[in-house]
This record gives structure tokens, sequence and C-alpha cells, in this order.
């Protein structure tokens, strides 16, 4: 079982940069995939970004280019780095993780989230 914590969300100005970070609990966390998702307030959540164990990357085509998935295996954390905010991309974000196979796109996959942080940008 995984426990995940989110944390470094806050409020920014477009075109400004924010760190996240998923902190992860549990001695097998390197075995799992992990992904990043968001939800806007009235709107479904959303894939953002996901990585493989073997770190392996893919991105939802609204953020490529301008966010970046990474995990230290060692420190059981995840991140996800923001570049070029826009104000479209407020929401409160998710980590999650999953040991099941199936795409790391579908909510479905994974077993494990954490309870969410706030990305607020202005224009």
């Amino acid at each position: 079982q995984v426990q995940l914590v989110e944390s470094g969300g806050g409020s920014v100005q477009a075109g400004g940069s924010l760190r996240l970070s998923c902190a992860g609990s549990g001695r097998t966390f390197s075995s799992y995939a992990m992904g990043w998702f968001r939800q806007a307030p009235g709107k479904e959540r959303e894939f953002v970004a996901a990585i493989w164990s073997g770190s392996s990357t893919t991105y939802a085509d609204s953020v490529k280019g301008r966010f970046t998935i990474s995990r230290d295996n060692a420190k059981n954390t995840m991140y996800l780095q923001m570049n070029s905010l826009k104000p479209e991309d407020t929401a409160v974000y998710y980590c999650a993780a999953s040991s099941a196979g199936g795409s790391l796109r579908r909510i479905q996959t994974y077993n494990y989230w954490g309870q969410g942080t706030q990305v607020t940008v202005s224009s």
C-alpha cells in the first residue's frame, strides 16, 4: 500500500513556474507507475503526465513542452515542474500511483491517490 502527499501548490502569475512534489510511503515506491492529474472547478479530472517505474514519460498535449515529470526513487518522491503557466492550468493537482497494467492516461488505472494541492494562475 502507498500513501501519497502532494505539496508545492500556490498562486502564481501567468508565465511563472511552480514545482509540485508527491511524497510516497512504502518500500515499493519505485515499482509503481506514477501520474499527475488535475481537476478545475466544474470540470472532470484530467490526465496531465505520467512516468513509468523505468522513468519513461508521457504528457497531455496541453502541457507538453511546458511541464516535466520526474521521480527520485531514493527519496520516494515524484515531481512536476510547471513552466510558462497559463490561467487555464488553474486546478487542484493530484498525484496517483498504479500497480496495475493499463493506460496511465486513465483514472481507473490508478490504485492510490493523494489529497490534492491547489494551483492558481492569474492573468
